[in-house]
């Protein structure tokens, strides 16, 4: 009775939020900036957002909190209510009232399933809730006991075992960094430290100043090269992932920390090797980085959205030199020109993202170059969707005007 109920409640908060959520008609349209018609869009097409990512059925999952976490910041910079209404409905379908988290596995050691509680923390300072803090800690929990390298890194799963990914870095270390913060536990800044450190180290190439995708320490996967370890691809979204991770870090992690400086030197190592490669004639990026001009290659909307993110807030913060901030407004504007469409009902769609791609597994994921530029693209995945949000708030605030056109 208790479950039917629930479920009741929640088809009617999803039928009123989706009904509040419409998109802006064609006249109303101009009128509201970016990040508020892309996440007015996205909320509408998934009204129920444990079903984000093209889901059949409710799932504790990194694109739900990736776009979760976006809509936080549009319901802070807007104050609009509706916004909170929609993560927390989140919230509240996976959380139980004891703390416990619907469809997760801590024993499965997967640090994408982190991601997801970085919202978190917003909703226990709004709400007060004890079981957000249970939560947020039973997460933590699990990164105490996550298997890792030789060195300390942390295995991106525990099916991948001995395999340091850029994604994951994106995946628990800003969590991680606020929970220092928030729980006082000041020794785990060095832990996060060390990811940084130890995927710099893996898969960065000086030759191309770009990173690779992964990094197995045993060298036994036959995507590893037997030298080094390495992927044998850059894949856009791994290292836009990282890059995110990288100046979303830098907010938590204390200026006095004794390993804050190499996290900027790799900063400005992101950004001097992403500009090498923008496309010249759009200013946005490639699938795979690096080989822009070879066949099946193709401009993806992702990994152009996270190093967006990434060039414009760490020019505006100063974690990155200023004169990139006229280069994240030119891949802004790319962004817009290249992917967003506008509809008729003046809502938004962003297209050509890479729907998922990975390394090993089965079918097994050889990391090639055919690998990558063949796997499926789709319009609207969230993980285009969350970082063009994020992008636009800061473009917008550092504009301090509304973009509202191509």
């Amino acid at each position: 009775m208790k479950f039917v109920l629930r479920a009741l409640i929640l088809f009617f908060v999803v039928q009123h939020f989706a009904a509040c959520a419409q998109p802006a008609s064609k006249s109303q349209a101009p009128s509201k900036p970016f990040s508020v018609r892309m996440a007015d869009s996205d909320m509408a097409r998934n009204p129920r957002p444990s079903l984000l990512d093209f889901a059949t059925e409710p799932r504790w999952n990194y694109t739900n909190g990736l776009v979760c976490s976006a809509i936080e910041q549009v319901w802070k910079k807007t104050g609009d209510e509706k916004y909170y209404n929609y993560i927390k409905l989140y919230a509240d379908e996976m959380i139980n009232d004891d703390g416990t988290i619907n469809k997760y596995k801590p024993q499965e050691y997967n640090i994408d399933k982190v991601n997801s509680g970085k919202f978190l923390f917003a909703m226990l300072e709004r709400t007060g809730e004890h079981k957000y803090e249970i939560a947020i800690k039973a997460l933590r929990d699990q990164m105490r006991t996550h298997p890792r390298t030789s060195e300390g890194g942390f295995w991106h799963k525990k099916i991948y075992p001995h395999q340091m990914w850029l994604d994951g870095l994106y995946m628990g270390s800003p969590f991680l960094a606020q929970y220092a913060i928030k729980f006082n536990e000041p020794e785990l800044f060095d832990d996060v430290a060390l990811q940084f450190h130890l995927i710099d180290k893996y898969t960065y190439d000086a030759k191309n100043g770009l990173f690779y995708h992964g990094w197995d320490e045993s060298k036994e996967q036959k995507w590893a090269d037997k030298q080094t370890g390495r992927s044998p691809q850059v894949w856009g979204r791994a290292m836009g992932w990282f890059a995110m991770a990288v100046v979303d870090v830098l907010d938590f992690l204390p200026e006095k920390h004794p390993k804050r400086k190499e996290i900027l030197d790799i900063a400005d190592k992101l950004a001097k090797g992403i500009m090498k490669y923008q496309d010249k004639k759009t200013g946005v990026w490639y699938q795979v980085v690096d080989q822009g001009k070879r066949e099946g290659n193709y401009l993806e909307a992702s990994a152009s959205s996270m190093f967006t993110y990434f060039l414009l807030k760490g020019a505006s913060k100063g974690y990155i030199d200023k004169k990139y901030l006229s280069e994240g407004k030119r891949a802004y504007n790319g962004v817009v020109k290249q992917f967003i469409s506008e509809n008729p009902d003046g809502s938004v769609d962003i297209t050509n993202v890479c729907a998922v791609a990975g390394l090993g597994g089965k079918p097994y994921r050889d990391g090639s170059y055919e690998y990558y530029v063949n796997e499926q693209k789709r319009d609207n995945d969230p993980k285009a969707v969350g970082p063009f949000i994020m992008a636009s708030i800061l473009f917008e605030s550092i504009n301090n005007t509304s973009t509202t056109s191509k």
